[in-house]
C-alpha cells in the first residue's frame, strides 16, 4: 500500500502546482502605423450625418437599409451556423475542464445461475454435500480515478481549449460584421441598379421622342432616311442596356432574400418603388491601426489560435513526464449462500496510485513537438499577415469614398452641363443650325454621364459599408480581449 506521507505529497502537488510544462504565452507585438494615410482626407470629408461604429448602417439615414440589417442579423443561416460552432467550441472546453476533475461511476449486476450435473464441473460439485445447482451472485461498486496533473498537460490543454472557444466566439462576431455589411452592399447595389435603369428608361423616352420628330419631319420630306437610321440605331443602343440592368437587378434582390433567410423574392415587392442611392455618412472616428487589433473579430480569431497552438506546445511537452493517477474501488459482492450484499464480510475496497510513463516512445513525443512549434509559427505569420490586410482594407475602403464621392460631384457638375447642352443642340437642331448627329451625341453624352453619377454614387456608399467593416464596427469587443491587448 502507497505510504500515506508519500500520498499527500502527491496530491499536494498536483493541487499546487502553479506552472505548467511549454512556454507561456505573450501576445505579440505587431508592427502598425499611428493612423491611417487617407484618416486626414476623410476626416474633411461633408456628410449629411454621422454614423457610429457600433451600429453604422443606422447613419446612411434609410429606414428600410436599416430593416433589412436588422432582419438579417435575426435571421441569417451563415450566423446560425456560426451559433452553433460557438456551442461545439463551448462542449470542448467543457470536456477540458472535467478533465481537471475526479471522475466516479457506479456498477452494479446481479446474475442468476444453473449448474448442469452432466457437465465435468458438475459431477465433481454434485459430489459434494449440500450441492445446489441453483445460485444467485449480486455485486455493487463505485470507481472513482483522478488524473494528477502534477505537470500541467491538462491545464495546458484547457488553455487551448479556452482559447478555441474564444476564437469561436469571436468567429461568429466577423460573420455577424460580414452579414450586416454584406447586406447593406445588396440593398445599396439595388438602389444604384434601380437609379441606373431609371436614367436609361428616361433617355429611352428621350431617344423615342426625338425619334418621332424625325419621322414626322420625314413625312414632310424636311429629314432624310439617314437621320430616321440614326434616330433607330440610337433607340436600340438605349434599349439594350435596359435587359442587363433588369438581369442585374433581379440577381441582386434575389441574393438580398436569400441573406434574410427567405425564399428569392419574398421582399421583392418591398424594393420594387425605388428609393434613392443612400449617402455614405460621416465615418465618427476611425481610431488608430493599432486599435483594429482590440476591435477586428478577424483578428481576433487569428490572436485566439495562435494562443491556442501555443498552448498545444505545453500538452506536447507535457508527455516527456510520467503520468500519475489515483484510483479506488468501494463495492460488495456476495450469493445468496454467503450472506447479505452489503454485510461486512462482503464489501471489498482497493486504492491504487498509477503511473504511466512513455520513457521510451520520446522520439514520436519529440516530433509531436516539432509539430505543435510548427503549427504555432504558422499561426504567428497567419496573425501578423491578418494584422496586415486588416490595415491594407481600411486604406482601400477610405481611398475609395473619398475619390468616389470626389468623382460623383464632378459628373455631377458634367450632368449639369451636358443637359443644359443636350436641350441648346436640340433646339437648334429644330432650327435647322445644327444636324442629328450633334443631337445624338449630346443625348449619349448626358446618358454616359448620368449612368457614370449613379455609379460612383453607389460606389461610395458601398465603399462606406467596406470601411465601417475594416474598422471592425458593429460590435463591441468582450472584455478579455482588451485585457490581453495591454
Amino acid at each position: 500500500m502507497l505510504p500515506k506521507h508519500l500520498l499527500a505529497a502527491v496530491i499536494v502537488a498536483s493541487l499546487s502546482a502553479g506552472c505548467a510544462v511549454g512556454p507561456d504565452y505573450v501576445r505579440p507585438n505587431v508592427a502598425m502605423p499611428e493612423q491611417f494615410r487617407g484618416q486626414a482626407a476623410v476626416d474633411h470629408r461633408h456628410a449629411a450625418a454621422s454614423a457610429d461604429l457600433a451600429t453604422w448602417w443606422g447613419g446612411f439615414g434609410d429606414p428600410q437599409l436599416t430593416r433589412f440589417v436588422t432582419l438579417a442579423l435575426e435571421q441569417n443561416l451563415d450566423l446560425a451556423q456560426a451559433a452553433a460552432r460557438v456551442a461545439q467550441a463551448r462542449a470542448g472546453l467543457g470536456a477540458a475542464n472535467a478533465a481537471l476533475l475526479p471522475s466516479g461511476n457506479v456498477s452494479a449486476q446481479a446474475a442468476r445461475v444453473y449448474q448442469s450435473v452432466e457437465t465435468p464441473l458438475g459431477r465433481v460439485l454434485n459430489s459434494t454435500p449440500g450441492f445446489d445447482r441453483h445460485g444467485s451472485d449480486y455485486e455493487a461498486d463505485f470507481n472513482a480515478s483522478w488524473e494528477l496533473d502534477v505537470f500541467g498537460g491538462l491545464r495546458r490543454g484547457r488553455e487551448a481549449a479556452l482559447d478555441d472557444y474564444q476564437a469561436s466566439e469571436a468567429g461568429a462576431a466577423a460573420t455577424r460584421l460580414a452579414v450586416a455589411a454584406q447586406t447593406a452592399d445588396i440593398y445599396i447595389s439595388i438602389r444604384g441598379l434601380q437609379a441606373r435603369l431609371k436614367v436609361a428608361r428616361r433617355q429611352l423616352r428621350t431617344q423615342q421622342d426625338l425619334l418621332s420628330t424625325i419621322n414626322l419631319l420625314y413625312s414632310k420630306g424636311l429629314a432624310a432616311d439617314l437621320q430616321v437610321s440614326q434616330a433607330e440605331g440610337a433607340v436600340a443602343q438605349v434599349q439594350a442596356s435596359v435587359p442587363v440592368l433588369e438581369a442585374g437587378l433581379d440577381a441582386a434582390m434575389n441574393a438580398l432574400d436569400v441573406m434574410l433567410g427567405s425564399q428569392p423574392g419574398t421582399h421583392r415587392a418591398e424594393l420594387v418603388e425605388g428609393s434613392d442611392i443612400p449617402a455614405a455618412p460621416q465615418i465618427a472616428a476611425t481610431g488608430s491601426p493599432g486599435e483594429l487589433l482590440r476591435r477586428r473579430p478577424d483578428l481576433i480569431v487569428a490572436e485566439r489560435r495562435l494562443a491556442a497552438s501555443n498552448a498545444r506546445i505545453g500538452v506536447a511537452v507535457a508527455e516527456y513526464y510520467p503520468k500519475l493517477s489515483l484510483s479506488g474501488l468501494l463495492g460488495s459482492a456476495t450469493s445468496v449462500a454467503s450472506g447479505n450484499l452489503f454485510s461486512s464480510g462482503a464489501n471489498q475496497a482497493a486504492g491504487v496510485l498509477g503511473l504511466r510513463w512513455r520513457l521510451f516512445d520520446f522520439g514520436r513525443i519529440n516530433a509531436q513537438i516539432e509539430q505543435a512549434k510548427g503549427q504555432q509559427a504558422e499561426m504567428l505569420a497567419a496573425y501578423r499577415l491578418a494584422a496586415l490586410h486588416a490595415t491594407e482594407d481600411v486604406e482601400n475602403a477610405l481611398s475609395a469614398l473619398v475619390k468616389r464621392e470626389e468623382q460623383a460631384a464632378v459628373l455631377t457638375q458634367g450632368v449639369n452641363s451636358l443637359g443644359r447642352a443636350r436641350a441648346a443642340s436640340f433646339a437648334a437642331y429644330q432650327k435647322g443650325v445644327v444636324s442629328l448627329i450633334e443631337v445624338l451625341q449630346a443625348d449619349d453624352n448626358l446618358l454616359r454621364a448620368s449612368d457614370e453619377r449613379a455609379q460612383a454614387q453607389t460606389e461610395s456608399a458601398r465603399a462606406a459599408v467596406a470601411a465601417f467593416k475594416a474598422l471592425g464596427g458593429g460590435w463591441q469587443p468582450p472584455e478579455y480581449e482588451a485585457v490581453a491587448a495591454k
